[in-house]
């Protein structure tokens, strides 16, 4: 994520402070930045305005409205720095859960603006580079499970070694352009070895 030309959204009720964030990002070299200062269809703007920073300010939040805003950062997958007046740990929590990359408590001044920005895109894209290793493994060994039950079909049902059961799916995906975790999948489903709902 390039830093120079970010889309970055201000919300903020409060206009004194969304101005001292608004200053503190141009001051930074930011020109694209909007501010909103109603938070009701706040979803529907922010699809409009498909930011890639978001930062959000909250005077006194109160529960409800702390549970709306960790909704929208698990819902918008992009970093938040969220600013509060004051905080207790099971709010810490609850953020951190929600992926705000960062949480603020009583540090609102313009020249920690840019700092802030940066400590909230650095986090937001080491926690998704990890999300999406974190994936390919679950997606890898799920994978390897496929291919070991199709193996254990093949050799059971045609009296192949593993050997010959693997190449067997190899060849069947080599000549079907798939890959062979597709071709395993297939084929157990077909045998109705994963569950009852495939057996319909």
């Amino acid at each position: 994520m390039h830093s120079g030309a970010l889309t970055i959204l201000v919300i903020d009720e409060n206009r004194i402070r969304a101005s001292i964030i608004e200053a503190g990002l141009r001051d930074a070299g930011h020109e694209h930045v909007t501010v909103i200062r109603d938070v009701t269809g706040i979803a529907k703007r922010i699809a409009e305005i498909e930011p890639d920073v978001i930062f959000i300010d909250l005077e006194n939040p109160n529960r409800d409205m702390l549970e709306n805003m960790f909704e929208l950062s698990r819902a918008v997958k992009r970093p938040i720095a969220m600013f509060v007046d004051r905080s207790d740990t099971a709010s810490i929590e609850a953020a951190v859960d929600a992926g705000v990359s960062a949480y603020i408590v009583d540090g609102l001044r313009k020249e920690r603006v840019k700092p802030i920005l940066q400590m909230a895109i650095s986090r937001f894209n080491a926690f998704s580079r990890m999300a999406r290793e974190l994936e390919d493994a679950r997606t890898e060994l799920e994978s390897r499970k496929l291919v070991d039950r199709a193996k254990g079909i093949l050799m059971k049902s045609r009296g192949l070694s593993e050997g010959e059961a693997y190449a067997l799916l190899r060849k069947t995906a080599m000549n079907q352009n798939r890959k062979i975790s597709d071709i395993a999948q297939s084929l157990v489903m077909a045998a109705g070895l994963l569950g009852p709902e495939n057996n319909a």
